[in-house]
């Protein structure tokens, strides 16, 4: 493994599926710390209809804040779009880096977006592409990409048939989504092969579940495999609001905590992680599946 990229998505999809909403200033409080703790990239919202999504309202107003007051150091600023109308709102208030991307069950993605998968996969590469006309970054994911609580297993043609339009479009940075957690480490371990077969020099990100409670293992099926980047959340908070059984994901401090017991990524400072996820979970006031937030981290060898 190389140097291995941090994707904190605990502001998105930690917060979606949370009824309780949190107030701006508290989210500017998390976000402010989680930008300066040494990861690569903190994903601010999604631009989505707040009547949706009520916990996204606040999406453009935190990046413009965010973006004004960034320093030499700071994470990348991402956030999640689902159509031009996003990408409209994410240029206007300093979005960095535009994650989007395309369910590979049909039943998913007329619940998340209203459209199948070969219509939102037209549209996302259009999307994505005036994204990269504007300069920004551009991140392109499938969803549900290793099975669905709709629809079960998903065949892996039908997974890389997207990839292969992405690809095809001129965009090499790929993400593959656990949205519904039933990947497992050798099924990981094989998607992310095939990618970089198809592919070399493409960057390969994986987002995982923890549902079933295999997420690390998976994490780390994909590392091995050659993915560079992987998405978490703090404190393992999180879930699809329009999956089956909505989880949570790969804790962030967990995730970090592992690397850095084998060398990896000393400059991320775990100890920012750590406490925001205990101020996460005191807002919520109940317990988070992450682990390391509770227990405290194992201190460093001599």
């Amino acid at each position: 493994m190389t140097q291995i990229l941090v994707h904190e998505v605990g502001p998105r999809d930690g917060l979606q599926a949370e009824a309780q909403v949190v107030p701006t200033e508290t989210k500017l409080d998390w976000l402010r710390r989680l930008v300066a703790s040494g990861v690569d990239i903190v994903q601010v919202g999604s631009f989505v209809h707040p009547q949706k999504v009520p916990q996204m309202a606040d999406t453009d107003a935190l990046f413009l804040a965010l973006s004004q007051a960034k320093r030499p150091g700071d994470a990348t600023l991402s956030g999640l779009v689902l159509n031009e109308k996003g990408l409209e709102r994410g240029l206007a208030c300093g979005v960095e880096m535009y994650c989007m991307g395309v369910s590979a069950s049909e039943t998913h993605s007329r619940k998340n977006t209203g459209m199948g998968t070969d219509d939102a996969t037209r549209r996302i590469i259009v999307t994505a592409l005036e994204a990269v006309k504007a300069g920004r970054e551009v991140q392109v994911s499938v969803q549900s990409a290793f099975g669905c609580g709709f629809e079960g297993a998903i065949p892996e043609e039908r997974v890389m048939g997207i990839v292969t339009a992405y690809f095809e479009a001129g965009l090499t940075a790929v993400s593959l989504a656990d949205t519904a957690g039933h990947a497992h480490p050798a099924q990981v371990a094989r998607y992310v092969g095939h990618i970089l077969t198809m592919n070399p020099t493409a960057r390969v990100t994986a987002h995982i579940h923890n549902t079933y409670g295999v997420g690390m293992a998976n994490v780390y099926a994909a590392l091995e495999a050659g993915a560079t980047s992987i998405e978490a959340s703090f404190g393992g908070l999180g879930g699809c609001p329009f999956t089956k059984v909505a989880a949570g994901n790969v804790a962030t401090e967990d995730f970090v905590h592992a690397l850095q017991r084998n060398g990896h990524r000393p400059d991320i400072k775990l100890d920012a992680l750590i406490g925001v996820a205990r101020d996460v979970a005191s807002f919520f006031v109940r317990d988070l599946p992450g682990c390391v937030y509770k227990i405290g981290p194992i201190a460093p060898s001599a």
